[in-house]
């Protein structure tokens, strides 16, 4: 018996791909929810672990006994303060606002003397073996010195404290400045000296175009660290020299026996500190197209 073929068509089966077109509000949505999930991760973590470290530091100072006030006591001890921070009264009596401002104008002006003055000796040191030989061993002594330690000769020498603590914040900072500027300069690859002899640059085109972008990584680390410590600094200093200013506002604080406001001050020095920091962090990956560490 015959058994007639299964008739099979030969024509493909047609496959129909269709695009699914997505809509600008299901993009903004997707994009919004990667920036919160984003968000969440950087921001909940420390927040976790401040609500920690005061959940912590509530319990251990709650008792009538403790030296230092708990969280709650500090916040109702402080609260004019909080609030008013632009307050302006007499004399040394401001808020803390305008001594946080006279801090870091002091800071300012020291520090921009140093970087100026650390950069050029960083260069010097770091291109020419004469000048390494000679002025190393001094930096390396002076550096040593502790900031303080310069204050009694910068009273002596200025007669006044302003000049003085800016002279402190000077000659905290330019040490990690030189010495990381000339750790760059040293290490710029000798490709790079090549190629400026190939191109016949002469000594000003070679210090803009060759030697300060090889050397930027260096130069801002030697930044950073400067600014971080002009503002250990100039905290220190203004508990001697008075005035207006954060230092002498927490060493007024603890005469008068005020531990709240001295813990207030504290949280502000180390939120000015930090932002600082990150403001030369963010300056140094602009300028180094990200090849400074931040």
């Amino acid at each position: 018996m015959a058994v007639s073929p299964i008739p099979v068509n030969k024509k493909p089966y047609a496959v129909k791909i269709m695009t699914l077109a997505v809509s600008p509000k299901a993009v903004a949505r997707r994009s919004l929810a990667q920036w919160l999930s984003s968000l969440a991760g950087h921001v909940l973590p420390p927040l976790i672990t401040l609500a920690f470290l005061m959940v912590f530091w509530e319990i251990i100072c709650s008792s009538p006994t403790a030296s230092v006030p708990p969280p709650s006591r500090v916040v109702s001890e402080t609260w004019e303060l909080i609030i008013h921070p632009f307050y302006v009264g007499q004399g040394v009596d401001q808020g803390l606002f305008w001594h946080i401002l006279a801090s870091l104008k002091r800071v300012a002006f020291g520090y921009c003397l140093a970087a100026i003055a650390g950069i050029a000796l960083g260069t010097l040191v770091g291109q020419s073996d004469w000048a390494m030989r000679g002025l190393d061993p001094i930096f390396q002594v002076l550096r040593t010195v502790p900031p303080l330690a310069w204050l009694p000769l910068s009273l002596a020498a200025f007669k006044d404290g302003n000049p003085s603590a800016i002279f402190v914040i000077f000659i905290t900072a330019i040490w990690p400045i030189i010495i990381n500027t000339a750790v760059g300069i040293r290490n710029i690859p000798q490709d790079y000296q090549n190629v400026a002899k190939v191109l016949r640059l002469n000594q000003f085109e070679y210090f803009t175009k060759i030697m300060i972008p090889a050397a930027a990584p260096y130069i801002f680390t030697g930044l950073r660290i400067g600014i971080g410590l002009s503002w250990l600094a100039i905290v220190a200093a203004e508990m001697l020299i008075g005035g207006v200013g954060i230092g002498f506002f927490i060493w007024d604080a603890w005469n008068s026996s005020r531990i709240s406001d001295i813990i207030l001050a504290l949280i502000y020095v180390g939120i000015v500190g930090y932002l600082l920091d990150r403001a030369i962090a963010f300056l140094a990956k602009t300028v180094t197209r990200n090849t400074a560490s931040a």
